[in-house]
């Protein structure tokens, strides 16, 4: 069986994207659907590579039960949209600058590029705000609404609806 493979990406893969790699994970995980995708997260900047996430990123995820201690952050490239692996079939940009930078990258692959929060049933097509600058709350926040929208794309792959 091919594994439908999906990448997360915000700016620096410290914050939003990596919580939502972790969680997206999770949630496959605990619906019996690791087998069928996984999941990356990136970076469109690389000034963090190999830097762990946040550490309120860690805390906030540690606190509701998840383990982000091995990620490390990582940069996307035109190889990982359209290079020789096999590709992802859906990129999820955390914001509409980090989508607009992924398509300036350019697109040759399958991978089908859409905001995360296209998912989100309460607030479609809104971006996931940065909290970097800001305090816990935001890191809260970011959680939460990362954990409805997993929901939904793990209920979408599991009915064969994704792009």
């Amino acid at each position: 069986m091919t594994r439908y493979r999906i990448a997360v990406v915000c700016m620096g893969n410290i914050c939003r994207s990596p919580i939502a790699d972790i969680v997206l994970r999770a949630k496959l995980d605990q619906a019996g659907l690791a087998t069928r995708a996984s999941v990356e997260s990136f970076g469109t900047g690389g000034w963090h590579r190999g830097e762990p996430m946040d550490s309120r990123a860690a805390a906030t995820l540690r606190e509701a039960g998840y383990d982000g201690s091995a990620h490390r952050a990582r940069q996307i490239n035109s190889a990982h949209l359209s290079g020789p692996l096999p590709g992802f079939d859906l990129v999820l940009a955390m914001d509409h600058d980090n989508k607009a930078d992924l398509i300036r990258l350019g697109r040759t692959g399958k991978a089908a590029i859409a905001l995360f929060r296209d998912f989100d049933p309460t607030n479609p097509g809104a971006d996931v705000p940065d909290p970097y600058y800001g305090g816990l709350d935001g890191f809260e926040e970011v959680l939460r609404m990362v954990e409805r929208t997993a929901d939904v794309l793990v209920a979408r792959l599991a009915a064969g609806t994704l792009p």
